[in-house]
């Protein structure tokens, strides 16, 4: 009998030090996929800011500052409108000819729609 309950307690020993092995392995499992998660996140964020710096060069290389940009809008929106000036200033005396021309000939004439009064 003695040797029936040692040979149980070696069992349960046994049982008690394959469970702690098994839950010091699902331990280092999570501590694993936690670290692998991390690496994996500081990748993914190195990624984007070297994909932004591309970016950023290719726009930079390709369009210009965004200033610069902003500036050439500006110029060319100035010569637009000096353009405009210059030709109100040349036209402006021959359009206000004939316009005054078009009011001054006044053709008086019944609309085609008038009908005269029947006369009773």
């Amino acid at each position: 009998m003695a040797s029936q309950t040692q040979g149980i307690q070696q069992l349960l020993a046994a049982e008690k030090r394959a469970a702690e092995k098994v839950g010091e392995a699902r331990k280092r499992k999570q501590r694993r996929l936690k670290q692998a998660k991390e690496e994996a996140q500081e990748e993914i964020e190195r990624y984007r800011q070297e994909r932004e710096r591309q970016f950023k060069e290719f726009e930079a290389k390709h369009m210009g500052s965004r200033e610069g940009v902003a500036a050439k809008i500006d110029a060319d929106t100035v010569v637009k409108i000096e353009e405009m000036n210059r030709s109100i200033s040349s036209n402006k005396a021959a359009l206000i000819n004939e316009i005054l021309a078009l009011v001054y000939d006044i053709k008086p004439q019944l609309h085609q729609n008038y009908q005269a009064p029947v006369k009773k």
